[in-house]
């Protein structure tokens, strides 16, 4: 039998190195699906729903960094695909949708399910969007595709009419008119001129008060970070997509920043001379320091994203790591070692009010308490995925990263629902690795319980069974509530924000899971252990109360004001919110000296 255009396809993409293809099928790419049939180097992954498929493919771009690929039908199926597409585009990973199209005799035509997809991506996939209509073309479309994502860090699509699928491949012949690709793309090392390497020095150099925050960018560049944090005496944040790149335990680690960050990192940035921002687009300025208090060093590959976040005197773009490597020799190490001691010093305070504040007594379980009792045990190796929402505080704050560990979430985009799809994509790349997500209940209602099907479908043929999703029931949109109340002064809305009680271990347990359900916090720890050490995929069920405020780590007075109107308002658990948020204030005001 000849091969089709669908099995030239998949044969393109196994020459590229891709292995999986994350997706639905539909009768728009029925080509397609034929072909998976008749290859043995290529699979495909069924998820429940093609945004899934998209966050699977982003999350495989994200752990492993490679091409993440995802496949979809033609109309609504390609349409599904669109919010999953949008959050590796914005968290600059390079992912490739193959999408089919109806056949091009009815194109233009009105036809059942006609989409104008070229339109339709054209802004997700702004850097390379094509639609095949030839049989030769489908060889360089694949080629662009996937080079072009790598080099981009971004997105592209390939659209395929059904008709053409199952015609037979022909090569391009030699003449003019026909494009000739092939298969290869090494990453080059970008690295600035020394004279901008110089002046980078030079301002780093003059700094009496350097803060460093780190990115994404930075995760392999974790030892240059840690040389150069320490020649400057400077500590280092971290942004969300950056959580993975330094162990927690180093004493000048001041963890997140933000409104999910931490007390150090915001006292650092307040007090700093001088800012050092490597391979990070952190987004939120009023974190950062004011305009003109501090002198700026940014280093970025793309050179798009420099000083956009605050004013920069040097932005160099370059690779994180090589560029470091090439700055190091010219810095000077600080003798003055008072700013480092000071940032030390409040970084130990913070972990011990961290504690204080996870102990408290809530109705019925504390949240953060989950989170803190959880750190200590994380399995070495383990990959963590979390949600958006206000689990998402915790997961910043109160679980230490240790060297070896990956993690990531929605950075940019910061959607719900891409706690689970992402840890699934991240298990079937490291089927051999421990997998834990960490997901609110209104995202395990929008899509997780789906996909915990797809768990029940695929999880025996994982090396290590380990794969644990948490869910924080708590009967409420948590942080859009929180921020109702701190950001807008508005009471909690019950008709937007209270969730249906869902029994979630219950629902793990009929799909073959184990299912372990918390309600008291001292079954916290060997809760933990028993879902640690399972010998199947274990939903962790963990009741906990939504008046637990997940607070940022500065409140300014509009914030307060706001708060206090809230609850003067007639928020129904104005009781609950003012008794957890007392709490919380004791715990910062308490000094939590070792």
């Amino acid at each position: 039998m000849s091969a089709t255009v669908a099995d030239y396809l998949l044969y393109r993409l196994t020459q590229w190195g891709v292995r999986r293809l994350y997706g639905y099928p539909g009768d728009g790419i029925n080509g397609i699906i034929g072909a998976l049939g008749r290859t043995t180097e290529l699979r495909f992954i069924q998820a429940r729903h093609e945004e899934m498929a998209a966050f699977m493919a982003c999350a495989h771009a994200k752990f492993t960094g490679e091409v993440g690929v995802c496949l979809a039908t033609s109309g609504p199926g390609a349409i599904h695909l669109l919010n999953g597409l949008y959050d590796a585009k914005l968290d600059h990973q390079p992912v490739v949708a193959i999408v089919g199209q109806q056949a091009r005799s009815a194109l233009g035509g009105h036809y059942q399910q006609e989409v104008d997809l070229t339109t339709l991506f054209k802004d997700v996939a702004s850097e390379y969007v094509t639609m095949v209509t030839k049989t030769s073309a489908v060889r360089h479309a694949i080629d662009r595709a996937v080079r072009i994502a790598l080099n981009q860090r971004s997105v592209t699509c390939v659209i395929i009419p059904n008709d053409l699928q199952e015609l037979e491949y022909q090569k391009p012949p030699r003449k003019h008119g026909t494009v000739h690709s092939s298969v290869d793309f090494s990453p080059p090392y970008v690295i600035p001129q020394e004279k901008d390497l110089r002046r980078a020095a030079a301002v780093l150099n003059a700094g009496k008060k350097v803060s460093i925050l780190i990115g994404a960018g930075a995760m392999n560049a974790a030892n240059e970070v840690v040389e150069v944090a320490d020649l400057l005496g400077a500590g280092v944040a971290k942004a969300l997509l950056g959580k993975a790149v330094l162990p927690d335990a180093l004493p000048f680690v001041t963890g997140a920043i933000g409104l999910l960050g931490t007390k150090p990192s915001w006292d650092m940035m307040m007090d700093c001379d001088t800012l050092l921002m490597v391979g990070t687009s952190f987004p939120y300025s009023e974190f950062l320091p004011p305009e003109g208090q501090a002198r700026g060093v940014q280093i970025d590959i793309d050179g798009r994203m420099l000083a956009i976040r605050y004013p920069m005197e040097v932005a160099l773009a370059g690779d994180s790591k090589e560029t470091l490597r090439a700055l190091i020799p010219m810095l000077q190490r600080k003798q003055d070692r008072s700013w480092r001691e000071q940032l030390e010093k409040g970084i130990r305070q913070w972990w011990k009010m961290l504690e204080a504040q996870a102990m408290n007594s809530a109705d019925p379980i504390n949240p953060q308490r989950v989170f803190w009792e959880l750190s200590p045990k994380l399995p070495d190796g383990v990959i963590l995925t979390a949600d958006s929402g206000s689990g998402t505080n915790w997961f910043a704050r109160d679980l230490k990263m240790r060297k070896g560990m990956l993690a990531s979430l929605s950075g940019n985009l910061a959607t719900m629902g891409c706690g689970m799809p992402y840890a699934i994509g991240a298990k079937f790349a490291f089927p051999h690795r421990p997998v834990l997500a960490m997901v609110g209940d209104g995202a395990m209602q929008m899509n997780g319980n789906a996909e915990l099907v797809t768990v029940a479908k695929y999880w025996k043929e994982w090396k290590d069974p380990r794969f644990i999703v948490l869910v924080l029931n708590n009967r409420d949109l948590n942080q859009v509530t929180w921020e109702q109340r701190v950001m807008a002064g508005d009471p909690k809305t019950p008709a937007t924000q209270t969730l249906p009680d869902f029994p979630y271990a219950r629902y793990a347990e009929s799909l073959g899971l184990r299912g372990v359900r918390v309600d008291r916090p001292e079954q916290i720890a060997r809760a933990w252990d028993e879902a640690l050490s399972a010998n199947r995929p274990v939903l962790l069920e963990a009741y906990t109360d939504p008046d637990v405020p997940p607070l940022p780590p500065h409140i300014t007075f509009e914030q307060a004001r706001n708060f206090a109107e809230a609850l003067l308002e007639g928020d129904e658990d104005t009781a609950g919110v003012i008794r957890q948020s007392l709490k919380g204030m004791v715990d910062k005001l308490l000094p939590h000296k070792g």
